[in-house]
């Protein structure tokens, strides 16, 4: 009787053992789902004053500062990081196309506030890229530890479900931009 005991009272304890990683890796998860939302949101303040100092030089590129605006609006639409992707992956597609109209301004590649601007949003990009990685590791490793026996028999007795990883969600964000100058 007492083998018996014991054998339940280490079946308790790795079973609360367990249920504590899974929390921890879910808790962790959804810390990094955040940072990427922090660093988006990021972006999206810096935006607005990359657009207004371009304009300033690039006047008649109307179209991509519609692109960029419109693509910044979808972005505002709220919801996860996650949810908002191809938002996100627009925006970014938007800004590429942004620099790539500036490389045409030489006076405003000189321009000290643009550069400051150019440099703040490539450290973003870096940022929200590492956010991304991060979360997709502690997505993977939650994903792991719920399928793997016999922990995943205590994942689904608590209802731990997998997450979804960050991908490419689009051909259009894997290709170079293509810039056309408007005369």
């Amino acid at each position: 009787m007492i083998y018996l005991l014991i054998v339940l009272a280490l079946i308790l304890v790795w079973v609360i053992y367990t249920y504590n990683r899974l929390v921890t890796f879910r808790y962790r998860t959804s810390e990094a789902l955040s940072d990427i939302d922090v660093q988006l949101k990021r972006r999206y303040d810096l935006i607005p004053n990359l657009v207004e100092t371009v304009k300033g030089y690039a006047a008649h590129e109307k179209n991509v500062f519609e692109d960029v605006t419109k693509a910044r609006a979808a972005v505002a639409q709220g919801g996860n990081p996650l949810e908002r992707d191809s938002a996100e992956n627009m925006l970014s597609g938007a800004l590429k196309t942004l620099f790539a109209v500036a490389e045409n301004y030489p006076n405003l590649k000189a321009n000290e506030n643009f550069l400051k601007l150019q440099d703040e949003l490539t450290d973003t990009e870096d940022k929200i890229q590492a956010s991304r990685r991060f979360y997709n590791s502690t997505a993977r490793d939650l994903n792991t530890m719920i399928q793997i026996f016999p922990m995943n028999v205590v994942a689904n007795s608590f209802g731990v479900k997998p997450v979804k990883f960050f991908e490419t969600s689009s051909e259009a964000e894997r290709e170079p931009v293509a810039v056309k100058f408007q005369s």
